[in-house]
């Protein structure tokens, strides 16, 4: 019986260096993990205030493309508005080539018969041309 006991003692001896053996590596494992924790932490809190810095820095980027897509946009609009008042002006004087060269052609007769005049010619019988083509140049008078 005593033999048993001492079996007893013995087992339970061990059983207890067993837990404290464990206890401490848990203790070990534990003091570990607290300090990755925290070192995760303060990777964390700078990850953090670098990224912070990161969105202020796009923001303001974006912000300076935005205004410059504005600016770039009203330009674009000005050019195209003065093309359009280009396009309306060439097409008046495709428009209207014919009768500019109608009129611009009597004119020409006009100062060649002045020239003529001027130099002694006697024009006084000669039937000159209507002057309906450069009146329908200008437009109906009002």
């Amino acid at each position: 019986v005593i033999a048993m006991i001492d079996l007893l003692i013995a087992d339970l001896d061990k059983e207890m260096q067993q837990a404290e053996v464990s206890e401490k590596d848990a203790q070990q494992d534990y003091q570990k993990m607290a300090e990755d924790a925290s070192a995760k932490r303060v990777a964390d809190s700078k990850s953090l205030t670098e990224k912070g810095n990161a969105k202020a820095t796009a923001e303001e980027n974006l912000q300076a493309e935005s205004e410059k897509k504005s600016g770039t946009t009203k330009e674009l609009m000005a050019t195209l508005e003065y093309i359009q008042s280009l396009h309306g002006e060439c097409d008046w004087l495709i428009q209207n080539y014919a009768a500019r060269k109608e009129a611009r052609a009597g004119e020409m007769e006009s100062l060649t018969q002045a020239k003529a005049v001027l130099s002694g010619a006697d024009f006084s019988l000669v039937q000159r041309r209507s002057s309906r083509r450069s009146a329908a140049f200008l437009g109906p008078k009002a």
